[in-house]
């Protein structure tokens, strides 16, 4: 995933005709929208349309460097030529005749195989005028006269934010900006899906992007849209052996109401490995509001009765609650982690492919439980 986007504005131009009439057009750049920068800080022309690639700053050294690599490129063929000559080269046979016709091998070893007879060698050779063609590079020299610094360059203030650091010099070899209004988008690797079906039924279980640039954000397969959200609110000092209260915050995301009930771990139980405290959850099953983006802006919205018991329930606001939990640490240091379940009901509101006798049935709920860990923070003295 990248973080630059293409925005488009209008700007005016002169009309090639007439030089005293403009006309209004689009033009594209490119924006990021975490940092705010753009295209234009660095100088990089606008385009008139959408797609197509974008200009990159030329290498100065970029003629070297292709030269280089053409070098090394028919260094390399020699190379492979020379040790191929070697692998093809007649070897000695030291099985005697008589033991070849003994066991009928004579005529089988006296055919010719094909690859290895010495013919096959010519075309392993360098062609006719290769060595008139061969490339030479001048070595690099090196310079004993170093072109001085500015005058100003000790006396000058420096602006920490206009100065690049060491990884993003060493992020662009080519340029090595020591400026940030000389930073350019760099290419990156994007992550596509690969094709990947079951081993039994051979049924397509990922199909893959044409583009990773294409792909489609498909909101029924992320999870964190359906499973409530649990956040740390506020954290006490922790002590060995001694019970605290810990303010937790749970989200609904779903627009209907959501039913979650928090169970503790058994001792032994394979899934609790990580803790190192004694949790004690809300015995009563939790009710938790629908999402309504409208009602977070209305202040004049009424409330629902929910009949929370002060001791669980610490807050209620739209679609979060905040409750209680009693957290007593088990060792005298390190991180204090506890674990726990939690128990909700789904609704699948994706529209399914059923029969029509079967379409009145109504939605099924289906309980799902939540591997919950929570990272409370150090041990006091």
């Amino acid at each position: 995933m990248h973080t630059l986007s293409t925005r488009a504005t209008s700007i005016s131009t002169q009309l090639p005709d007439d030089p005293a009439k403009t006309t209004v057009k689009k033009a594209y750049y490119l924006a990021c929208g975490f940092c705010r920068w753009t295209s234009r800080d660095v100088g990089m022309a606008d385009k008139s349309v959408a797609s197509g690639g974008w200009q990159e700053p030329e290498n100065p050294h970029t003629q070297r460097m292709n030269k280089l690599i053409e070098y090394y490129q028919q260094l390399a063929q020699k190379e492979k030529v020379e040790r191929d000559r070697k692998k093809l080269a007649r070897r000695r046979n030291y099985m005697p005749l008589a033991f070849s016709d003994k066991y009928g091998l004579g005529t089988r070893l006296q055919r010719p195989r094909a690859g290895t007879t010495i013919s096959t060698l010519a075309g392993l050779s360098l062609k006719e005028g290769e060595d008139q063609k061969e490339i030479k590079v001048e070595p690099a020299q090196a310079v004993d006269e170093v072109e001085p610094l500015p005058e100003d360059y000790y006396t000058r203030p420096v602006n920490l934010t206009e100065v690049t650091t060491l990884q993003q010099r060493l992020l662009q070899p080519d340029f090595q900006p020591i400026c940030a209004s000389q930073l350019y988008p760099r290419h990156k690797h994007l992550l596509i899906k690969r094709s990947l079906r079951c081993r039994k039924c051979e049924h397509n279980l990922s199909k893959p992007e044409f583009n990773p640039t294409s792909i489609k954000f498909k909101i029924q397969l992320v999870a964190v849209n359906y499973i409530p959200e649990v956040r740390i609110m506020s954290i006490p000092n922790l002590r060995y052996m001694k019970e605290s209260q810990v303010l937790l915050t749970l989200t609904n995301p779903v627009e209907n109401l959501t039913h979650v009930t928090l169970l503790e771990y058994e001792e032994g139980d394979p899934d609790d490995i990580n803790s190192t405290a004694k949790v004690v959850v809300p015995p009563k099953e939790l009710v938790l509001a629908g999402k309504d983006a409208a009602a977070e802006y209305d202040e004049l919205a009424e409330p629902q009765d929910f009949q929370d018991d002060p001791d669980i329930i610490a807050f209620r606001k739209a679609n979060k609650v905040g409750i209680f939990i009693k957290v007593t640490p088990q060792r005298e240091e390190g991180e204090v982690t506890v674990c726990f379940k939690m128990k909700h009901d789904f609704k699948n509101l994706a529209t399914p492919i059923r029969p029509i006798e079967e379409a009145d049935q109504g939605t099924e709920v289906i309980w799902l439980t939540q591997h919950v860990e929570l990272s409370l923070g150090p041990l006091l003295p």
